[in-house]
């Protein structure tokens, strides 16, 4: 028999609203505190939070067609990504997915990887003449991995678009987060301070994608990257290829989406590093070992296990996607508890990966419980950086490649400091952001430590 989830308490009317606007992060952990599956209450709608992994596959797999993309976080998204892999869904979804599978295959990203550290080594030679100067760590990593995504993913080389790009998608996910936050916000339409800055940032963002699909469709030569996947699919009922909107959908979330979530990740990482000294040093001896000062390659990352426990731990702690939101289409049952329909059901990475009973003190950065096997013995969905099941990220093996690779490039040569005092909070947009950026003071990376004693 079915009962009603323990339900947060919260205002009359507004329900849980104040309270995640006071913060987000915080309103969720203090949630999960109730159980397993926990009622929330919004204006004019009802939500779970999902805790247990157990009841996050019955979501994530095995009733995954009863959840669905309808919400409010992504119909916010939507009006600036429009229907492209993440927002879409349904047929036009799976046919988008099976274009852009082949493109993910462990074969062609092999080839990524000289894109990967080439991009990150210029960076380090701009680093080298950069001084004891603060630089904010988070700007670096957002201008390196749009470079390395437009390169891999569209042979096209966006450096000169960065410093328009990137505060332009910056501006469209603080926006987004803030339109699902407060249900009062006025249509785009209304010339709203908000809604000038939001609008100004999709004419930056459109300039530069439509510019990037022009340019293809007047090319003699058309490379095989994903662009022109998508360029020359069509469709097997209508025989009809893509208009320009349906690539312009594509191409933003593949300019969004491919490089805001291992910049992220890097970012968090090298601030973790920055206070785990001794992590930093056992990460440095395994480059000392496996790399001896060389530039990492694909060859190399089966060998480079702690540099991934370490990236994998860092998405532990702070996951870029640090949150999945879901729509009930019809009456369902999780754990024992009746989830009605229309209901929101809310899967965080960000309380699921901190809590006791699946991960030993939580809240400490442990890169080695990825190797001694305490994690594979959990639950599946007790880690879940990439969401899961159909859903799952298409880019996660790209991901982690490239935060590896970059990982280990940066680290042999620079070991960046946090500057004292630097207010760390993050702050959950539709990806999980440090509020104030990485502000960090370039290093070069020590010799290597194995124990105590110096590896040559």
């Amino acid at each position: 028999m079915t009962r009603a989830a323990p339900l947060k308490p919260g205002w009359p009317v507004l329900g849980s609203l104040p309270h995640i606007r006071r913060g987000m992060l915080q309103f969720f952990v203090d949630a999960s505190k109730y159980g397993d599956v926990v009622q929330l209450r919004f204006p004019g709608r009802v939500g779970y939070l999902i805790v247990h992994p157990e009841l996050l596959e019955h979501v994530f797999v095995a009733n995954h067609k009863n959840f669905a993309k309808q919400t409010r976080g992504y119909q916010m998204l939507r009006l600036a990504l429009g229907e492209g892999l993440v927002t879409s869904e349904g047929a036009h979804w799976r046919k988008q997915r099976r274009i852009a599978q082949p493109a993910f295959h462990h074969q062609r990203i092999s080839a990524f990887a000289d894109i990967m550290t080439k991009s990150t080594e210029a960076m380090l030679e701009r680093w080298a003449s950069h001084g004891d100067a603060p630089m904010d760590l988070d700007a670096e990593m957002m201008q390196v991995t749009l470079h390395i995504v437009g390169r891999c993913l569209m042979s096209t080389d966006l450096s000169d678009e960065s410093s328009r790009v990137g505060p332009a998608i910056s501006t469209v996910l603080e926006e987004t987060i803030e339109r699902v936050q407060n249900p009062f916000t006025l249509p785009l339409k209304f010339p709203t301070p908000a809604n000038q800055r939001f609008r100004r940032a999709l004419v930056e963002l459109d300039e530069v994608v439509y510019g990037i699909i022009r340019a293809r469709q007047s090319a003699t030569e058309r490379p095989p990257d994903l662009l022109t996947m998508f360029m020359e699919a069509v469709d097997e009922e209508t025989g009809e290829g893509m208009n320009e909107k349906h690539l312009r959908d594509e191409v933003l979330t593949m300019v969004s989406a491919g490089h805001e979530t291992t910049a992220n990740a890097l970012t968090w990482t090298f601030y973790l590093l920055s206070e785990h000294p001794q992590v930093a040093d056992a990460l440095r001896a395994e480059l000392a070992e496996v790399l001896g000062g060389r530039t990492p390659t694909f060859a190399d990352l089966g060998a480079l296990r702690y540099t991934e426990a370490v990236v994998k731990e860092s998405m532990r702690l702070y996951p870029p996607v640090w949150m999945v939101a879901r729509s009930v289409l019809e009456d369902d049952e999780i754990g024992g508890y009746a989830i009605q329909k229309d209901a929101m059901v809310f899967l965080n990475a960000y309380v699921t990966q901190r809590d006791p009973r699946f991960f030993v003190d939580p809240e400490r950065f442990d890169p080695q419980r990825f190797l001694s096997g305490a994690v594979d013995e959990q639950p599946k969905y007790a880690y879940f950086p990439f969401a899961g099941g159909p859903r799952v990220c298409i880019g996660n093996s790209f991901a982690m490649m490239e935060a590896k690779l970059m990982l280990a490039t940066i680290a042999q040569r620079f070991d960046p400091q946090l500057v004292p005092g630097h207010d760390v909070t993050p702050v959950p947009t539709v990806t999980l952001r440090p509020k104030h950026g990485m502000r960090m003071v370039l290093r070069p990376a020590p010799r290597a430590y194995e124990g105590h004693r110096a590896v040559m």
